[in-house]
Order: C-alpha cells, then sequence, then structure tokens
C-alpha cells in the first residue's frame, strides 16, 4: 500500500509582510528626518554678482592664533570683545566687512566661533587661509 503524502513544499517567498514593514520603516525615517535641525552656520560661497560692491571702510582684521588668542587690528581682545565691536560698526548704519586669517594649526572651534558672531550680525566675512 503506497501512501503519498499530499503537502508539498512551497518554494516561494510572500513578499507582502516584507513591503509592509519596508513602508512603516519609511515613514518612520521620514517623518523623524523632517524633526532634525542642522546646527550648521549659513555660509555665502563665492561666486558670480551682477554688482560690484565697493567696501566704505576697511575691513576689520581677526587673526586667530595658534594658542586661541583672537587679535582685532594688532590688539589682544576677548571672543566678546569681538562681538561688542562688531555690533557698534552695525550701529552706525554701514555693511560691516570682516577678515578672518586663522592659524594653520588653530582648532574650527575658534573660527567657527568667529563666523557664527559674523553670522549674526550680517557681516560679510572673508576667511583668509595663510598656508
Amino acid at each position: 500500500m503506497g501512501l503519498r503524502k499530499k503537502t508539498k513544499v512551497n518554494a516561494q517567498f510572500n513578499m507582502s509582510s516584507l513591503t509592509d514593514i519596508i513602508f512603516l520603516l519609511l515613514i518612520f525615517f521620514m517623518l523623524t528626518s523632517s524633526l532634525v535641525v542642522p546646527n550648521a552656520l549659513n555660509l555665502k560661497l563665492p561666486g558670480k554678482r551682477k554688482s560690484s560692491t565697493e567696501l566704505k571702510a576697511p575691513p576689520a582684521n581677526v587673526t586667530i592664533r595658534r594658542d586661541g588668542t583672537y587679535w582685532i587690528s594688532g590688539q589682544n581682545v576677548k571672543l566678546i570683545r569681538i562681538e561688542k565691536a562688531v555690533r557698534e560698526l552695525g550701529k552706525k548704519g554701514r555693511p560691516v566687512s570682516m577678515t578672518i586669517t586663522p592659524d594653520p594649526n588653530v582648532p574650527n572651534q575658534y573660527v567657527v566661533a568667529v563666523m557664527d558672531i559674523a553670522f549674526r550680525y550680517n557681516v560679510e566675512t572673508i576667511l583668509i587661509d595663510p598656508s
């Protein structure tokens, strides 16, 4: 008496549950990525301009030395003094410009601190790489 099994092994994979999981993950990552706000500076990159801008006053030259000290026009100042100087120049009604000259070995945080001050007071900045 030959008994045969009527059940066969099905080699196909059901994708319906997998597509549901992928769809839910897609929705999750889309929602969480819109909630994340990057903490970055809005930098103006160089490009072409239709009109040229003339500086009415020479730009304030901020030098950052290797030990983290800030110098404005040859005077050693603290970071708060840079912010006060930029604020006072902005109150005079003329556009403020600034050049930042960091030492090649200065950590980025010192340069970003000056750039952040320039960004808050709408200063046209020029970053000069001395190397």
